[in-house]
């Protein structure tokens, strides 16, 4: 009897522990993988503050980064903003708040859809350029070939696309809420919105604090997409299939990390800095 209540609590506790040991374990990874990304950003942001970097490479990376991710992210949020009206407007109209149609869209459009989906764009476009770029540069060990000439890797390739990173996304962005609200101007005024009633509704409802937090949201989410993408080709092993690694983890932590400091940023500038305004 004292046998099997032995065996049956072990078998209760043991799914337990290993489920712990399995949290415990990636918190670990995620608590280092943070840590060496923030050394990263800790040694760019040292040559930044000192002013030691090329000029020139930083707008190299900045056409890079932002002029040619441009047709894809004002393509994709202007479909964003058709798809949103076109849900939206038909069910307001019927119900007669056509006149709230505009501002949803716009507010919608500068808060939250037009920087997260530029994010996402640039770092599919751009992100996985910069892993791709500096893992080859690895594997064929041209990153060791810097550091024997003692030039730094973060101050030599690093910087130039996290200042590009960092100055274009607010730009792109910019855009992307003129093309997006353009886009469900479009569909809104098919569904019976006038163009007046539109235009009125997003002076009514958008405010400068709504853009202004839309953009300070990609200052953060541009450092993210480019101190990881770095840092990924930086880190590349194991030849060929190994840059292709880097690659693929480059975007798919870019965009998680950008998911997870936009619901921080959310929550403290609509939520708890709810006050600035």
């Amino acid at each position: 009897m004292g046998l099997e209540m032995r065996a049956d609590v072990r078998f209760f506790w043991l799914p337990i522990l290993r489920a712990v040991n399995a949290v415990s374990r990636l918190a670990l990874l995620v608590v280092d993988y943070v840590g060496e990304v923030a050394m990263t950003f800790a040694a760019a942001l040292r040559y930044v503050f000192t002013g030691s970097f090329s000029a020139k490479d930083v707008f190299d990376q900045m056409a890079i980064i932002g002029v040619n991710s441009l047709p894809i992210v004002l393509l994709t949020v202007m479909f964003s903003g058709m798809v949103l009206a076109a849900y939206t407007a038909a069910e307001l109209v019927q119900l007669n708040l056509g006149g709230v149609v505009g501002g949803m869209v716009a507010v919608t459009m500068a808060r939250e859809a037009a920087p997260v989906l530029s994010a996402i764009v640039v770092a599919a476009r751009a992100g996985s350029a910069m892993a791709a770029e500096l893992g080859s540069m690895k594997i064929t060990e041209q990153i060791d070939a810097l550091r024997a000439l003692a030039v730094s890797p973060e101050q030599y390739l690093v910087v130039p696309r996290f200042l590009a990173s960092v100055a274009m996304l607010p730009v792109v962005t910019m855009l992307a809420n003129v093309v997006g609200t353009a886009g469900g101007y479009l569909v809104a005024s098919v569904q019976g919105v006038s163009g007046r009633l539109f235009l009125s509704s997003i002076s009514r409802y958008l405010t400068g604090y709504d853009i202004n937090t839309g953009l300070l949201k990609t200052l953060v989410f541009g450092a993210i997409i480019a101190l990881v993408s770095c840092h990924q080709g930086l880190k590349a092993t194991g030849g060929a299939a190994g840059v292709g690694r880097a690659t693929t983890n480059a975007v798919v932590l870019s965009v998680v990390f950008v998911y997870m400091a936009d619901f921080l940023l959310v929550q403290f500038l609509f939520g708890a800095g709810d006050s600035l305004k």
